[in-house]
């Protein structure tokens, strides 16, 4: 009986050992974890700040702790210290900000925060020492993005120590609820040394006075840049109030290229370098601020608080690991006379609508500002404002697709947000409509009798309201301005209309009836109006046969155009302009260049050209744009020409990279030319079809995930099915580039493999004890029956030979690993060290494998397609 015990004994200890062998693959941060301080229990994925990303790779969770603000415009910090004590270069961000309720945030790096509070009221500062900026979010602005090979250097001897998160929360009513708020961000941080490091550089003013009423006051700001070569790729701009307009430039031998100009009044975020930039040796770096003095009565000077000012201007630029320098300042003007020569642009105010203004400076903002190197910036839960984990997929049971339209040729929103769709009734465009000359050849049906303008209810597609009845010949483009006026084109009259909602006759129209024309009074079939909701300056895409933007005053007199005729992708030329979406956030209108199968943005006021958009499943042609306040670009394409592959389908793009987030296909019915598309905030998405003469409504399923997300029991199922819906019901679905994206996916994969590789463990390591316990009281049983007393101490020696095939050549340490190796096809992996005497990293002598086998995390499962 007591040969027994002991190998019950021995069982239990075997059992135990292995248990604790198997340790968390995050035990490397387990000193980070255990001062971690205890978070709302509502903030999504604080519990796990740290997660292991391979070998090399982690990401650290920084999270507002579960508060709730007081007030409107409060700010508050938290700090996270950084969770390693060797060098580590951040490399990406992945924003948890909703724009419902966080105006913007900043993230900062440095050594001793102002405060070891949980969190604090950032009226108190943000650091002792110097911070840097090294991220800033904004709503309706692009989050930031740091270029492949580039990290910002943090931990070891020089990088700093400990991150400090600062959250703008503006509009409080959505905390009425008391709900607590977890915004913050998510790095990604590798050990792997980056060959390019970022840095900031800082130009700001220090002693500007605006005198009081001035209606214009400049502050320039330059400096000789003496240190190795360093390539701009983000810029931010900042003052109080009375900024109007913030422009920066590199001089190279009296040369001035514009590195970023910007509205301060706008959300300040960092914004890309359009084109790049490079700065070298004995190159000038200016900036300039333009103020305006008018409504103060006192003098305004340089300061801190709400009633001084500000002009500074922040560059993202990146150097060789071995020349980096992480932070510059320039707070001189080497060459006043220079600036005589300053790009006509610096001295042009960007118009800014009030809500933005509103949004932009609360009460609090600048009060803020007791470091004058570090300003502030956003909110989250889930939700952010380019939340790439959704999908885009056809809504069902939408019955507007059973509607009797025409060819429907334009969508748009009204203030309402009702759907609007422009189509052509009983009139057709098909071969016999035109001449070579583009003359309108069937005047004789005369206009369309029905109403070619339809109001629908987005969800029931209930007609609402209906009007454009014996207005038009052949419509073509649809928008409403922010009065809910309707301006359309009708490529037959060659002609644009400014329609009331009401209205039975036009409020303004340009062009002249029937005729085609190049001049300034004359369109050829024109195919598309946008309208600037600040200028209210009108751009019409001409179209057909011009290949020309347009654009007039708010009443319609001519102001400038742009373009020109080309089939081989020229820069701010076409080949049938034939779609615009005004991007106002930004100071941009998107064409869709339809034969060049493209998107060319430009500036608004000048048309200058800013970049193109241009992607291989776009096809030969892109037939529509439209762009979503956020940062969403929605676009179509046409059909595939014979031999091509490209299928017709929509896209979603994020405007700031270009790059397509998703794309998506009907599923009742095909897509046959689908001609324009139109999109809501909530990403809901239209598309209109010349061909198939309906409309298909579009609806994203992010809503379903982040619900699924919340359940912990079930999450990695329900994330599994909602992807699962979707894959069967997209085509050609890109992969996600965003690593965290990607990382996220698998960490949630790999939380589910975790628990079920737990009790996989357990379950392998009980059952062998059960079945020998079951062995040993069988065979004491049989050998008490048969030989009486003798078989005890048989039995003995029996179990001794068993036990001493699990102790191994030891024989006074208990090895599983050669145990189960025995048995053919059994995995020895994980099992071979895992040892009752010695430490944690002890190998056996007689193995020549690594020990760190052991312990390192298991390989991440493949991430799942986003398809």
């Amino acid at each position: 009986m007591a040969g027994l015990v002991n190998n019950l004994l021995i069982l239990f200890l075997v059992f135990q050992n292995n248990c604790l062998g198997f340790r968390s693959p995050l035990s490397v941060f387990k000193r980070y974890k255990d001062a971690t301080r205890s978070l709302s229990s509502e903030c999504l994925g604080s519990d796990r700040p740290v997660i292991s990303l391979g070998l090399s790779d982690f990401a650290l969770d920084i999270r507002m702790p579960g508060v709730t603000p007081k007030q409107s415009d409060t700010y508050l910090c938290m700090s996270v210290p950084l969770p390693v004590d060797d060098e580590a270069y951040v490399v990406d961000f992945k924003p948890h900000a909703s724009m419902d309720t966080v105006h913007h945030m900043l993230l900062f790096g440095c050594n001793e925060p102002s405060s070891t509070e949980n969190y604090w009221d950032c009226d108190e500062g943000t650091c002792k020492d110097k911070s840097n900026i090294l991220y800033a979010w904004a709503r309706n602005a692009p989050p930031t993005r740091l270029p492949k090979g580039v990290g910002f250097r943090v931990g070891g001897e020089t990088g700093g120590k400990f991150f400090v998160l600062q959250v703008h929360y503006g509009d409080i009513s959505a905390f009425r609820d008391k709900h607590k708020d977890c915004s913050g961000v998510t790095l990604h941080l590798t050990h792997q040394k980056q060959p390019l490091i970022a840095g900031m550089y800082l130009m700001m003013s220090v002693n500007t006075v605006i005198p009081p009423g001035e209606k214009v006051v400049d502050a320039d700001i330059a400096c000789h840049y003496k240190r190795f070569p360093m390539h701009l790729f983000a810029y931010r701009v900042h003052t109080h109030r009375l900024g109007k307009v913030v422009s920066g430039y590199r001089v190279r031998n009296g040369q001035w290229t514009l590195i970023g100009r910007q509205s301060p009044q706008l959300p300040q975020a960092f914004y890309p370098v359009e084109h790049p930039v490079d700065v070298s040796y004995d190159d000038i770096l200016a900036a300039r601020c333009v103020f305006s003095g008018e409504g103060r009565t006192t003098e305004t000077h340089i300061g801190g608080t709400a009633n001084d000012e500000m002009c500074n201007f922040y560059i993202m630029y990146y150097m060789e690991a071995k020349h980096a320098v992480s932070y510059m300042t320039c707070t001189q003007n080497a060459n006043p006379e220079m600036f005589r020569n300053i790009p006509q642009e610096a001295n042009i105010p960007i118009p800014v609508k009030p809500d933005m203004l509103k949004m932009t400076h609360g009460h609090h903002e600048e009060t803020k500002d007791t470091d004058k190197s570090s300003l502030q910036l956003s909110k989250g839960e889930e939700g952010e404002i380019l939340d790439q984990d959704f999908h885009i997929e056809e809504a069902v049971e939408w019955p507007g697709l059973d509607l009797k339209l025409g060819q429907v040729s334009g969508l748009a929103l009204d203030l309402e947000n009702n759907l609007v769709v422009f189509h052509r009734g009983d009139h057709v465009w098909d071969e016999n409509s035109f001449d070579s000359k583009f003359v309108y050849q069937q005047r004789g049906l005369g206009p369309i009798e029905q109403n070619t303008i339809l109001v629908l209810n987005p969800s029931t597609a209930k007609l609402l309201h209906s009007t454009g009845k014996s207005l038009f010949y052949l419509p073509h483009g649809l928008s409403i301005d922010k009065n809910g006026n309707y301006w359309v084109t009708d490529v037959a009259l060659h002609q644009v209309f400014k329609l009331g909602a009401d209205a039975k006759e036009p409020l303004l129209t340009l062009g002249v009836a029937l005729q085609p024309g190049t001049d300034k009074n004359h369109f050829c079939q024109p195919t598309d109006v946008a309208v600037d909701p600040i200028s209210g300056s009108v751009y019409v895409s001409d179209g057909y046969c011009n290949s020309r933007i347009i654009q007039f005053s708010p009443n319609g007199l001519y102001i400038m155009q742009w373009g020109g005729e080309t089939s081989s992708g020229r820069p701010g030329q076409f080949h049938i302009p034939h779609s615009l979406a005004l991007i106002s956030d930004f100071s941009q209108l998107c064409v869709a260049d339809r034969e060049n199968g493209r998107i060319q943005c430009f500036r608004l006021g000048t048309g200058e050209f800013i970049r193109e958009i241009k992607h291989k499943s776009f096809g030969r042609e892109l037939f529509a744009v439209s762009y979503v306040p956020g940062g969403l670009l929605f676009a179509v394409n046409g059909m595939p020409y014979p031999g091509e592959a490209e299928p017709v389908q929509g896209f979603v793009m994020n405007f700031s990279t270009g790059e397509i987030i998703d794309t998506f296909v009907p599923l009742r019915k095909s897509f046959e030319m689908p001609h324009d598309v139109v999109a809501s905030e909530d990403k809901t998405v239209f598309i209109g079809d010349v061909h198939a003469r309906t409309v298909w409504k579009f609806a994203s399923t992010e809503k379903m995930e982040h619900r699924s997300v919340k359940k912990a029991g079930i999450e990695v199922q329900e994330i599994k099915e909602s992807e699962t819906v979707v894959e069967a019901r997209l085509k050609n679905n890109p992969e996600p580039t965003d690593p965290l994206k990607k990382q996220e996916k698998q960490h949630l994969v790999r939380q589910a493999s975790t628990g079920v590789s737990f009790v996989l463990i357990t379950t392998l390591l009980i059952i062998p004890v059960v079945v020998l316990l079951a062995i040993l009281v069988f065979i004491r049983w049989r050998k008490t029956i048969v030989y009486g007393a003798d078989g005890e101490h048989k039995l003995d020696s029996n179990s001794s030979r068993v036990l001493g095939r699990l102790r191994g050549k030891g024989g006074g340490g208990l090895n599983l690993g050669n145990f189960f190796a025995s048995h053919k096809g059994y995995s020895r992996k994980g099992f071979d060290r895992l040892s009752t005497e010695g430490s944690d990293q002890e190998k056996d002598e007689d193995d020549g494998t690594d020990s760190e086998e052991e312990y390192s995390a298991p390989p991440p499962p493949p991430a799942p397609s986003s398809s």
